[in-house]
């Protein structure tokens, strides 16, 4: 499979997927409004949780400036409840288990951790505007202060 690269400038891949709590949400629904939507490997590990819960901290100041926050994880419905339940996340996870939006982003692909390499789910963040037109792509999120660059980026659109 070749990796997709997508660039500031390109119309985001749409998307229909399960959430937490057991709906649908569509990329679409969010049309006329910034969507940041964030990548993640794993619901419930260390460098999740702590950019889960930046998000979390921040959502009223990125709420305020008109955006919705997603996160996608090859995760089930049933985990991202938990994930949410455990530490009171207030936006949507998607749910991506066959890893189809995963793969359109290009966030799939090969990842190295203690010298083994491994297929997983690159931490990337995409600022989508409001026409679906994807903004500014974080490739290699830094947890400790992504929100901040987030909310940043969002004054800027």
């Amino acid at each position: 499979m070749k990796e997709m690269k997508l660039k500031e400038g390109d119309t985001a891949p749409g998307f229909t997927a399960p959430v937490n709590g057991g709906s649908e949400v569509s990329l679409q629904q969010f049309r006329g409004r910034p969507v940041v939507l964030y990548f993640y490997p794993k619901d419930n590990t260390p460098g999740c949780n702590k950019e889960a819960c930046g998000f979390r901290d921040a959502h009223d100041e990125i709420t305020a400036k008109g955006a919705v926050v997603l996160g996608v994880s090859a995760d089930s419905v049933a985990r991202h409840d938990k994930f949410i339940d455990k530490f009171g996340l207030p936006f949507t996870l998607v749910s991506d288990e066959d890893k189809s939006i995963c793969e359109s982003y290009g966030v799939w692909g090969d990842k190295s951790f203690m010298g083994r390499t491994f297929l997983g789910i690159k931490r990337m963040t995409f600022l989508i505007d409001a026409d679906g037109v994807i903004r500014k792509t974080w490739p290699k999120v830094k947890v400790a202060d992504h929100a901040a660059e987030v909310i940043e980026a969002l004054g800027e659109l």
